[in-house]
Formats: C-alpha cells, structure tokens, sequence
C-alpha cells in the first residue's frame, strides 16, 4: 500500500536517539519529511542520527531536552516550530524501564522510590508534557497527528513491573484522553505497544541481565519465550498511523507483538 502525506511535513520524535525511536525518525525522513530529534542525554546518537538523515536528502535537527521537565519541553516545541514552522507530527517515544542493569527488575515491596519516580517521570508524565505542548501547536494549525509508545506492558500486567507497567498503562489513557478532547480539532492521537523489540536498549539490555542470572520470574503473557521484533516493525506501523491512510484511525491502541498478547 502507499504511504502517503508524509513529504515535507514536520515531525517531532522523542528519543529519536537509538532503537525505536531512531528507526522511525530515519523511516520520516525516507518519506521525505523534516525531523526534530529530541533526546535528553544521548547526544552524540542523536547528532549520528541526524547527519544519516541530511545524507539521505531530508532535513533533520537535534533539540537536546528532558521530557519530564516543562520548561525543556516548551522550549523544545518553540524550537521545532522555529525551524520548521509547524509541528504536524510527533512521536512521544522516549521511556525508561526495568533492565536488570539500569533499573532493576524489583516486587512493589522491593521497588525503591528513586526507580518509580525516574520510570513515572519519564514514561508518564514525559508523554503528558509531550502532549500538552504539541497538542497546543497542533490546535492552533486546526491539523496534526501524534502517536505514543506504550508496550505490551501496559496492556497486560507483568510481576516486577510496578513502575513499568503503571506507566504504559498510563500513556494508554492519556491517548484516550487526548484523541477525545482533541479530534474535533483536526487532531489524531493513536498509541502503539511494542511487544519485545531487539536492537533497543532495554531490551538489549534485559537479554545480557537474563544471561547471566536467569530469567525473571513470571515470564511473559502467553507462556513461552518470546520472539523478538525490531525497530522497523514498529516505525512502519507509526508512519503508517501519521499518513493518509489512516486518516479515520483515532485513539487506537495497536499492538506490535508478533500475536503475543493473543489470549
């Protein structure tokens, strides 16, 4: 199928650094649209990603920002719509979680504090802020279309997620929330939840942690290992939702599992 209404539109991806995030910010930019990658800490990834995009042709910035301060976030959209005069897509993509490396995999009664608030602020309230300020762009051009990454996490809850899980979950009914109170305003607002996605640093991660001391208790929905995606898996569905062809798909919430929370 063609993907259309992507050339030279503007597009705001959150963690567009590595993974998910970058996979999708270099699949815009095939389709000829202007990127803004936003990271907080992974500097030198984002500038990489940015030049790949200038080598294929397409326009690319980098804004350096932590999504789960306000200030940042405000400043980074002023910035976006600076350089590209609108923001007519975005990709809230950036999120933390438990990797036995970074983060621990811990029971809620071993879960420490710092952990939940560093997972919340970033998952959840990161997207919220996210939102507010691009929804705010978004309403003034009557147009836009935002996606928000969940995981299978936030659709069936795991034992030794108690921050995780309530993130993704949480990011689910902001989606909703924001495609209701926007979509008379020419405004979609979609999420996708991404199963086991390699190539992405919690993931990556997670495997190392496993090797070495066995896997976490309570598996995986459904029973069985699971068999891993990759990045493009998820980045053809993302631009998929941005593009015409999805022109009457709003607050939906689609899976990218491979059938994994198949019940």
């Amino acid at each position: 199928m063609e993907i259309t209404g992507i050339k030279g539109k503007a597009v705001v991806v959150t963690g567009g650094a590595s993974g998910i995030g970058k996979a999708t910010a270099l699949a815009f930019a095939r389709y000829g649209a202007r990127v803004a990658i936003i990271t907080g800490h992974s500097v030198k990834a984002a500038e990489e990603t940015v030049r790949q995009i200038k080598d294929m042709g397409s326009e690319a910035i980098f804004v350096q920002c932590d999504v789960s301060k306000e200030p940042q976030v405000e400043a980074m959209v002023s910035s976006v719509v600076s350089e590209f005069g609108a923001i007519d897509f975005a990709f809230n993509n950036a999120g933390v979680g438990p990797d036995g490396v970074t983060i621990p995999l811990n029971s809620l009664v071993e879960l420490n504090e710092s952990d939940w608030n560093w997972v919340i602020d970033t998952n959840l309230k990161g997207v919220y802020l996210c939102l507010k300020y691009e929804l705010r762009q978004m309403r003034k051009q009557r147009s836009g279309a935002i996606v928000n990454t969940s995981s299978t996490a936030g659709l069936h809850m795991m034992p030794n997620f108690g921050a995780y899980g309530p993130s993704k979950a949480g990011v689910i009914a902001l989606t909703k929330i924001a495609a209701l109170e926007n979509k008379d305003a020419g405004i979609r607002v979609n999420v996708v939840c991404p199963g086991p996605i390699s190539g992405t640093g919690m993931s990556d991660r997670m495997a190392s942690s496993t090797k070495k001391a066995g896997p976490p208790p309570g598996g995986m929905p459904g029973g069985g290992p699971p068999v891993a995606g990759v990045p493009d898996d998820v980045a053809r569905v993302v631009i998929w939702l941005c593009s015409n062809e999805a022109s009457y798909i709003n607050g939906n919430v689609l899976s990218v599992d491979g059938g994994m929370g198949i019940s």
